[in-house]
């Protein structure tokens, strides 16, 4: 393998409204370009927008979901690579040619589609059946794997994805600003958005906080170290429907640091180089070298009945 120039963005997204969303793809897609990137990953849901989706009725949803890889935002998708000739990863809803609704995330360059991965976890409406499988691809001689936002927060998805044997993990989230049981978890005030020019510290200080980074500075750098991997985690900035989003999109390395991060308080891209020698000294990889599923392999495949609860949308 060589080096590989990734790219991991941040935008304010509208919802429902594809053409304007695949504008601002575009846009910085060719930005990352310009920079040297070689791919470019975006939020999940940056084609349709997400948290509107909670209020859609099943047939209201299918109207926004479309084939992959035949509908015309795929096909969009897919142009934008070939013209700016980079790899470009987004997310949006799926009509399924079996009938069903999914969630779905894809990789595609100037040839097409790479990979299409349907969310294992979803939540943000009823109607959404969940994806079986792991979705494993190569993509200019990585191995990369895909795992949509509440995905991640099982971990035993990322020992899977990594075991199948991905060296990049895309982790396309919408997060952060939520209430949870969590300590100083909840909603951030929109008008420090609309306000961002004129008090940046005190939005900065809410985007930074329990609300935001420093949550998700508790987990996210031990996905990337316990496994040895590339973390590529995008989430969006600014409104999405009514909820405010931080951004912070990041590329952490195989020992849980941080080598790029969007900071700014608009629509922005990080770029970090990958190197595959990190892959080999990372202490992740020696873990899974000197593990013993002897042990545990019947614990963790135990008849379990899954349980979800997303604390914010339950309790409303």
């Amino acid at each position: 393998m060589h080096p590989i120039k990734i790219a991991t963005a941040q935008f304010e997204n509208k919802s429902n409204d594809k053409v304007y969303n695949l504008g601002r793809i575009r846009d910085l897609a060719a930005a990352a370009k310009a920079r040297g990137a070689q791919a470019v990953a975006f939020h999940e849901c940056s084609i349709t927008g997400y948290t509107f989706a909670r209020h859609l009725d099943r047939s209201q949803l299918a109207a926004v979901a479309e084939p992959i890889p035949d509908g015309p935002s795929i096909q969009a998708l897919i142009h934008i690579a070939s013209e700016l000739d980079i790899a470009i990863l987004a997310g949006l809803f799926e009509a399924g040619d079996d009938g069903k609704l999914y969630k779905a995330y894809v990789c595609v360059d100037k040839t097409g589609l790479l990979a299409k991965y349907r969310k294992l976890h979803p939540f943000i409406n009823p109607h959404l059946t969940p994806g079986d499988k792991y979705v494993v691809f190569e993509l200019l001689g990585w191995k990369c794997g895909i795992l949509i936002c509440y995905d991640n927060n099982i971990i035993e998805n990322v020992r899977a994805t990594t075991l199948l044997g991905a060296d990049i993990i895309f982790m396309p989230h919408v997060t952060m600003c939520t209430p949870s049981p969590r300590p100083g978890a909840g909603f951030v005030d929109p008008m420090l958005w609309h306000q961002r020019n004129e008090n940046p510290t005190s939005l900065r200080a809410e985007f930074d906080g329990l609300k935001g980074r420093s949550w998700l500075m508790k987990w996210l750098p031990a996905r990337a170290y316990d496994n040895g991997i590339y973390a590529v985690f995008a989430n969006p900035i600014g409104m999405d429907d009514d909820q405010l989003k931080n951004g912070c999109s990041m590329i952490l390395d195989p020992f849980g640091d941080v080598i790029a991060e969007c900071r700014e308080l608009e629509d922005a891209i990080a770029i970090a180089t990958l190197t595959p020698e990190k892959l080999v000294s990372a202490g992740g990889r020696r873990y899974i070298k000197a593990r013993r599923p002897e042990l545990y392999g019947a614990v963790l495949s135990a008849p379990h009945v899954a349980e979800q609860k997303v604390a914010w949308l339950n309790s409303k």
